[in-house]
């Protein structure tokens, strides 16, 4: 990684870097599902369906109740029966049926969630995804969202169609004896206090174990990224280390949640038999003195159960809710992050003069990496960019793509800032080479035509191709253009890649050109077939080059030269050998001219061979 690269993680990170905010409300929760507009038709039917399962239920304690007062089986005529038969089928049918719909419902809103949160992450400002890492990016969308469904779909539903059940079965408590039913509500208090110490635990762990997982996700996906780094370094045992500590660190919030858990269902039975217990005693004195039959007492149970089931069910869902609010916090604050704006003017052709006009840039306060830059990119001209590594040369690049923004100053495209045209526009009109041209796993055909507005033609594909010098080895390979590059391109050699993404910049047809050495990483022959590509490729269009070998820039319209953000020369090759010490030194050692130098140390810059003769000596 380049030094600036460095850098800018590092700055990113304490400038970026914030405090976790306040935990997410059932509000916010709400809220959020809310926002995925789930269907209310559907949900109106599944709560429909509930409530006919449910009152079919109610009529089974009914039933029971009639049975224990009648105190014979004969008592049960075929009619009863076939009324209690019914009543079942009515309530399994109707509560399958109430949980499909329910379910259903959950999964549209966890996958429309989900599409919500892609679209954020693309559009999402570079400093802030340089700042998370794509790891937590990456366990937003997996680990955060699979949370919020787990809890939607085995929970929510059950526990809706559940809460219909208790409310109906509730009234009917207390038309059997309202005043046993009083002494129930009694009982809940002291039931919630108990359970209220394990609910907070089970709160805190749930956003630990949020946290671990995001960390152990973006470990994961930092050493596999860079898997062959690994290997080639030795680095497994740091990486199987690394990853370690975050397994264990998962390992200590699961070990706490797991014993928090292990609490509620010892809790819960205490409760329940103490509920019983008295219910029961209670129960029995007042069949003892009259006031309530023993069918009724029956009943009274049945109906109590009916309550305590769902109040089972949320209480074995606090974890589940937790870890559901744990996450949608955190989807809160990625939905809340800075996006990169979308709007602005139609730029059709950017072939006027670009011009950074005082521009001052820093990723961390007080630390500036462009520091008062002025300069202007001739239409149609060729600029290099010279200077020591972390001068702030890959910078300015991006700033011209916009993905960062400067503190202070502007780019002007023929005088008008380029903020006011929209970025999908601005960046149509520019074709970036990078150093080691990155390629996405699919075809050679996928890698020309990504990003394109339409899919390129057969014709347009082998055009490009055999401007980049690509098209000799694509056709050279059994499958052509179908060819399989691989994860990053790994089947196809530096040279290839390069190619590729030269032909891809000819597909994009850009005014605007930006090559950041993409030759420097190439042995002689592949630099070569590179070097004739680019030339094709720059020809009539606004190039500017980065580039550490001299060799490709020395015939440049104009070589500009940074240092520390700033800068301190401009002018052709001749012109900065002769002015610029610093360039001349940089031209010493490049072109391996050091004795001739030591020989004629008093001749001056006029000892350097000309431009020409350094290109034609540079490439024999």
């Amino acid at each position: 990684m380049r030094q600036h690269d460095s850098r800018m993680m590092e700055a990113h990170r304490s400038r970026f870097s914030a405090a976790p905010g306040p935990k997410a409300t059932l509000r916010q929760f709400v809220g959020l599902i809310a926002g995925t507009r789930p269907s209310l038709a559907t949900l109106a039917a599944a709560l429909l369906v509930s409530l006919i399962s449910t009152l079919g239920g109610l009529v089974v304690p009914l039933f029971a109740k009639g049975i224990v007062d009648g105190l014979s089986v004969s008592s049960i005529s075929p009619g009863k029966a076939a009324l209690i038969g019914l009543a079942f089928l009515v309530q399994a049918g109707g509560s399958a049926l109430s949980g499909y719909l329910l379910a259903r419902t959950g999964q549209t809103v966890v996958s429309r969630l989900r599409e919500r949160l892609w679209r954020k992450q693309l559009a999402l400002a570079v400093p802030y995804v340089d700042q998370v890492g794509s790891g937590a990016l990456v366990s937003r969308m997996a680990n955060d969202a699979a949370a919020l469904k787990s809890f939607i779909t085995d929970n929510l539903s059950s526990f809706s169609s559940g809460s219909i059940a208790a409310l109906c079965a509730g009234c009917f408590l207390f038309y059997l004896d309202w005043k046993m039913s009083l002494v129930v509500l009694a009982a809940i208090p002291p039931a919630v206090l108990a359970l209220a110490p394990l609910g907070k635990a089970m709160h805190n762990v749930a956003f630990r174990t949020m946290d671990e997982n995001a960390g152990l996700v973006a470990t994961l996906a930092r050493a596999l990224s860079e898997l062959r780094l690994v290997k080639s370094s030795n680095a497994e045992e740091a990486e199987l280390q690394r990853g370690k500590r975050s397994i264990d660190a998962l390992f200590t919030v699961g070990v706490r949640e797991g014993t928090v858990t292990a609490f509620i269902g010892p809790v819960m039975s205490i409760v329940m038999m103490a509920l019983l217990v008295v219910i029961v005693g209670y129960g029995g004195a007042r069949v003892a003195s009259g006031a309530l039959t023993a069918g009724g007492l029956v009943a009274y149970i049945l109906y109590l159960l009916q309550v305590v089931m769902p109040v089972l069910m949320l209480v074995q869902s606090v974890g589940q809710l937790q870890k559901a609010r744990g996450a949608t916090q955190s989807i809160i604050d990625l939905l809340a992050a800075p996006e990169e704006p979308r709007g602005g003017a139609v730029l059709a052709r950017a072939q006027g003069e670009l011009r950074f006009d005082n521009v001052h840039f820093e990723y961390k306060p007080g630390e500036p990496i462009i520091d008062g830059v002025s300069f202007a990119l001739a239409p149609g001209k060729v600029t290099a960019l010279v200077g020591p590594s972390g001068a702030g040369k890959t910078t300015l690049f991006s700033l011209i793509e916009r993905f960062y923004a400067p503190q202070s100053g502007q780019l002007l495209m023929d005088g008008t800032p380029v903020e006011r045209y929209s970025l999908d526009s601005w960046r149509s009109r520019i074709g970036y080479v990078l150093q080691d041209s990155p390629l996405v796993a699919g075809s050679i055909r996928d890698n020309l035509a990504y990003g394109l507005a339409r899919p390129p033609t057969k014709a347009e594909l082998q055009s490009a191709a055999r401007m980049a010098y690509a098209d000799a080895f694509i056709e050279g390979f059994p499958e052509g253009y179908e060819t399989q590059v691989g994860e990053r391109g790994i089947q196809l050699s530096g040279g290839q890649r390069q190619r590729i993404a030269i032909a891809r910049a000819f597909l994009r047809d850009p005014d605007i050109l930006m090559l950041d050495e993409a030759t420097s990483s190439l042995d002689s022959e592949a630099e070569g077939h590179v070097q004739e590509a680019m030339a094709n490729l720059m020809r009539g269009r606004t190039t500017l080059v980065i580039a550490h070998r001299l060799s490709t820039v020395v015939e440049a319209d104009c070589i500009l030269f940074i240092e520390r953000g700033r800068l301190t020369g401009a002018g052709t090759h001749a012109a900065l050998l002769a002015s610029h010490a610093l360039y001349r030194s940089f031209a010493t050692r490049q072109f391996r001219l050091g004795l001739a130098l030591d020989a004629g140390a008093d001749a001056g810059p006029e000892a350097l061979p000309s431009p020409a003769a350094k290109v034609t000596w540079a490439r024999s």
